[in-house]
């Protein structure tokens, strides 16, 4: 900045961004148009780390709890030879788990509720070797995972009243064929845990069941649903997809976690871009600010332009002059943005407690929404390009307005001085 412009430059600049009246403030519209540049990219920068936040969260909560690869035979039929399966898909480079699934969606009763739901099955092994939802079970429900025990979402135990050491009654509807008709399977679980992922999907819809049970109450014999493959980089799965389907051989049918949550990961992208464009109107509006108040900024000027052009000042030192005033104002107004927004991005988890707690204000019912939580995550790259659009859009807003103060002639100008 010193080096474009000179010291003369820069005085009368900011000296042109002072009230006539009152030197120590600022103009009223060069204010307004500082205010609009801050809360656009305040605002801005919010909104970008709220939704990396719900994707990064999204994905991590993802990935925690289902495969990154999951592998389902022909036309839905059981997977058969689970042993031998295992151990093919673990020599595939970058593959490290797999985990047997037996799956279906059943009704779950109680004397204090029911509902629909999915019930997974799963060995006890499996599920102490992932962290997010090992972490969510106390230790003597896993010890205590087997025959007709089940693990249920903390949220699911609440909405059908049901404590930790009672049973839940599952009914499915693919029952056993009679001649009086299909007759629903019944049978009767005990509770010993719950688990906690901090996912609505999981904790108010999840059943975790023993495999052998699940194997026994859908009748997979000792076939599965399907089997869920662990790769080492879930961003890039071609390689370990095309080497399973060579394995599996064909009809079998091989999705990877975008695929089955593709309507979540497309909606938060989507949204994403979307409000980014919408809050970037903010950011424009401020500019267009810049723009009228710099038009009637040259307009008061006029004598003191004409003044300095026969002074000696040139066509150039004019121009710099009112581009450096209209400039300053996306400048601070850009990195008040930055600060306001950083600081609220940081700490929007304690802010939205406040809210709660103290205004009594329900910012984000979690038995409604997928997400229990605000996340946020503050991306280097998205502050840097917020800001940087913030300048360049304040900086090209000058551009007519000092334009004009250059072509100014000074006898007109002052002709009528």
């Amino acid at each position: 900045m010193p080096i474009i412009f000179g010291s003369f430059e820069r005085m009368v600049a900011f000296r042109y961004l002072r009230a006539r009246r009152q030197e120590g403030f600022v103009s009223v519209i060069a204010v307004f148009s500082l205010l609009g540049i801050g809360l656009g990219v305040a605002t801005l920068i919010v909104v970008m780390a709220v939704m990396n936040g719900f994707r990064l969260e999204f994905v991590s909560n993802i990935i925690g709890v289902d495969g990154h690869l999951t592998v389902h035979g022909p036309a839905g039929a059981v997977l058969t030879g689970i042993d031998d399966l295992d151990a093919k898909i673990r020599q595939i480079p970058g593959v490290v788990a797999v985990r047997p699934l037996v799956e279906g969606q059943v009704f779950a009763q109680t004397p204090r509720g029911s509902m629909g739901v999915s019930v997974r099955g799963l060995r006890a092994e499996d599920i102490a070797s992932q962290p997010l939802l090992a972490n969510g079970i106390a230790r003597q429900a896993l010890d205590q995972f087997s025959d007709d025990n089940v693990i249920l979402g903390w949220r699911l135990l609440q909405s059908l009243g049901l404590r930790v050491g009672e049973d839940v009654t599952i009914i499915s509807p693919n029952g056993n064929v009679t001649a009086f008709g299909n007759v629903p399977r019944i049978k009767s679980y005990r509770v010993v845990g719950v688990f906690n992922v901090n996912m609505a999907q999981y904790d108010g819809n999840l059943v975790l069941m023993p495999l052998g049970a699940a194997q026994l109450f859908f009748r997979t014999g000792q076939g599965v649903s399907a089997l869920e493959v662990f790769s080492r980089d879930p961003d890039h799965l071609d390689a370990q997809r095309a080497a399973i389907a060579t394995i599996m051989g064909p009809g079998a049918r091989i999705y990877d976690w975008r695929q089955n949550n593709a309507t979540f990961v497309n909606a938060i992208t989507i949204e994403r871009n979307v409000m980014f464009l919408i809050l970037t109107l903010i950011i424009l509006v401020a500019a267009l600010n810049i723009v009228s108040g710099m038009i009637m900024l040259v307009q008061d000027k006029g004598g003191d332009i004409a003044i300095l052009r026969t002074m000696g000042a040139t066509s150039g030192m004019v121009l710099r002059i009112f581009m450096l005033s209209g400039a300053s104002i996306g400048f601070v107004g850009a990195l008040a943005g930055l600060i306001i927004g950083v600081e609220f991005a940081t700490h929007i988890g304690a802010i939205r407690d406040f809210l709660e707690s103290d205004l009594h204000l329900d910012i984000l019912a979690s038995e409604l929404d997928f997400f229990t939580r605000i996340p946020a995550q503050v991306y280097v790259s998205d502050v840097v390009s917020v800001v940087a659009m913030a300048f360049g859009l304040s900086f090209l807003a000058t551009l007519y307005p000092a334009w004009r103060a250059a072509r100014l002639d000074p006898v007109e100008a002052l002709r009528y001085e």
